[in-house]
């Protein structure tokens, strides 16, 4: 990008600019800036001069960046993420880890499990403040999009540093209403007489999220699929409102109320988790501490669910 002679970057138009680009409007980043929609409107004009191109198409609903526009947003907001975080990790320390850490995971994992565990680390850490971002779309860490994340998926990309958490075996639920009406499955070909819920299309959250249809169609079943749902929470809901048979994690066995587990000697996918975070934050603090807490609270979770499992398994051979 070319400047005109004598243009420079300046950073308070830069600045001005990012939140105009994030607010979509003069008026909107006016009231974050806590400045007047004129001042603002010149400081970008000002910008636009300095380089000598349009960053901004106006429009009677609001403001769109130009291919040049978004260049510049993007390297921006690169910078400023980079600069906030250098500063988070001057200002804190090993015994009062402090900041902001974002956080993302899926959707189902988020709500069913993680959340339920965060009372304890909030309360140990009241420096850092985390903010929770549940998508089974993988946000970007590289471009700071989330500062860590609990993935079911190996990372490929280079700059981020994991740590496996272990697996996660998915097996078959339904829920005491539903096999109440239409009775418990004894074995695999029982299910052709059972309505189930499968997976559908969409971003999915572990490798082989399709095994349950697939072992179905190997065995020749056709069983009734019931509802198809592009995401494992709604799974979760599914079967508990007693719609069909479907796969669930095993971590549904004790934070899912209001399900049982089916043939449990079927054996679906093992779906890896694994905790991930960009290279350049390996030496924050608030990182280390909540990675270390993560897998805490994980392998206490692993023990209470095998002891469920174990009893569960105990009532049914006396029954």
């Amino acid at each position: 990008m070319m400047m005109r002679s004598g243009g420079r970057l300046d950073w308070d138009k830069l600045r001005v600019f990012h939140a105009v680009a994030e607010a979509g409007s003069f008026t909107h980043a006016s009231e974050t800036l806590n400045l007047s929609q004129s001042a603002v409107s010149r400081q970008i004009s000002a910008l636009e001069e300095s380089l000598g191109v349009s960053l901004f198409h106006r429009h009677a609903r609001g403001l769109i960046l130009t291919e040049q526009g978004d260049l510049l947003y993007k390297t921006v907001h690169d910078v400023f993420a980079k600069l906030n975080n250098v500063e988070t990790l001057l200002t804190e320390t090993k015994e009062n880890p402090e900041g902001v850490l974002r956080v993302t995971t899926t959707v189902a994992f988020g709500s069913v499990w993680l959340t339920s565990r965060l009372k304890e680390f909030i309360r140990q850490y009241p420096g850092i403040a985390v903010s929770l971002h549940l998508d089974d779309r993988e946000l970007d860490l590289a471009m700071r999009e989330a500062d860590v994340a609990i993935r079911f998926n190996e990372p490929t990309q280079g700059d981020l540093i994991q740590r496996h958490l272990g697996g996660l075996q998915v097996s078959l639920y339904a829920s005491p209403e539903y096999l109440k009406e239409r009775g418990v499955p004894q074995t695999i070909a029982d299910l052709k007489d059972h309505d189930i819920v499968t997976f559908g299309a969409g971003t999915e959250p572990f490798q082989d999220v399709h095994w349950f249809e697939e072992m179905l169609s190997k065995a020749g079943l056709q069983a009734r699929p019931a509802l198809a749902v592009n995401n494992i929470y709604g799974i979760y809901r599914a079967v508990k409102a007693g719609i069909g048979i479907g796969p669930l994690p095993e971590y549904f066995i004790r934070e899912g109320s209001g399900i049982v587990r089916v043939l449990p000697e079927v054996k679906g996918t093992v779906a890896d988790a694994y905790f991930v975070y960009a290279a350049e934050l390996r030496n924050s603090t608030r990182v280390a501490v909540f990675r270390d807490y993560l897998v805490r609270e994980i392998n206490r979770a692993r023990s209470q669910i095998a002891l469920i499992a174990q009893n569960a398994d105990t009532l049914r051979n006396a029954g």
